[in-house]
C-alpha cells in the first residue's frame, strides 16, 4: 500500500507540474526534426495512431496521426503538438525525455496493478488482453484518454475498489501490461470486458462477445 501512494504521488506530482512546464514547450509541426519528435512520433505509436517509422522526422504520416489524435481527444484540429496536445500525449516537450519515462513507467505500473487485479491466475494472454481493454478505451472518445483516467474512472473495475489494486504485481503482470502497451491487442480492439459465471450487472450481458480468452468474455 505504501509503495501504491508513491506511486499515485509521483503521477499526481507530474500532473501538477506539467501545465506550468508546457507553457514554455515547443511547438511540433511539419518540417521539424530531432528528440522531440521522435517522443511525438514513439507515443503516438504507442496508443495505434502512427503506423509508419519512428525516424525523428515530422512528415505527412506524423501530420496525419497528431491530426487523427486531436480529433478522437477533443483537441484542435491543427496538426502540431503544442502544449495541450502534448499533454494529451502524456509529454513534456519543455522537459527531456525523462519526464516522459517517468510518466510512461508510472503509467505501466498501474496497469500492471489493474491487470493483477483482474487476471490474477488468467492464461498470459488473458492479462494482456485486460490490459489492452485499458488501452483501448485510451484510444476511445467515450473514456478518459490516459491510463490512470481510465483505470481510476468510478465503477469501472472492481480491482481497484476491493483491495485487489494493492496487491504487489507479478512479473507477468509487468510483461502482459508492457507487451500491451507495446501494441499487442489479443481482443481486436474491445473495451470491455466480463466473467459471465460472476457478472451481475444487465447492461454488460448486452454488449457484443468477440471472443472469450480463460473465463473472461470480450466485448464492445
Amino acid at each position: 500500500m505504501r509503495k501504491l501512494r508513491r506511486i499515485l504521488a509521483l503521477l499526481l506530482i507530474f500532473t501538477l507540474l506539467l501545465p506550468a512546464s508546457a507553457g514554455q514547450a515547443s511547438v511540433i509541426a511539419w518540417g521539424s526534426r530531432g528528440q522531440l519528435v521522435t517522443m511525438v512520433q514513439q507515443a503516438l505509436k504507442q496508443w495505434g495512431y502512427l503506423d509508419g517509422n519512428v525516424d525523428g522526422i515530422f512528415g505527412r504520416e506524423t501530420y496525419n496521426a497528431v491530426v487523427l489524435f486531436q480529433q478522437r481527444n477533443g483537441l484542435t484540429v491543427d496538426g502540431k503538438v503544442g502544449s495541450a496536445t502534448a499533454a494529451a500525449l502524456g509529454l513534456d516537450l519543455s522537459g527531456t525525455a525523462l519526464t516522459a519515462t517517468i510518466y510512461r513507467e508510472t503509467e505501466l505500473t498501474l496497469l500492471a496493478r489493474l491487470v493483477s487485479g483482474e487476471a490474477r491466475g488468467e492464461p498470459y494472454i488473458g492479462q494482456v488482453a485486460v490490459a489492452a481493454v485499458v488501452l483501448n478505451r485510451v484510444r476511445s472518445a467515450a473514456f478518459p484518454n490516459t491510463v490512470s483516467g481510465v483505470i481510476f474512472q468510478a465503477g469501472a473495475f472492481d480491482a481497484v475498489w476491493d483491495g485487489q489494486f494493492d496487491m504487489e504485481p507479478s512479473d507477468s503482470c509487468y510483461r502482459a501490461a508492457r507487451d500491451a502497451m507495446n501494441g499487442w491487442d489479443p481482443t481486436g480492439g474491445c473495451i470491455y470486458y466480463y466473467n459471465p459465471r460472476t457478472a451481475t450487472n444487465e447492461w454488460i450481458l448486452t454488449r457484443t462477445v468477440q471472443l472469450t480468452i480463460g473465463r473472461h468474455a470480450f466485448c464492445v
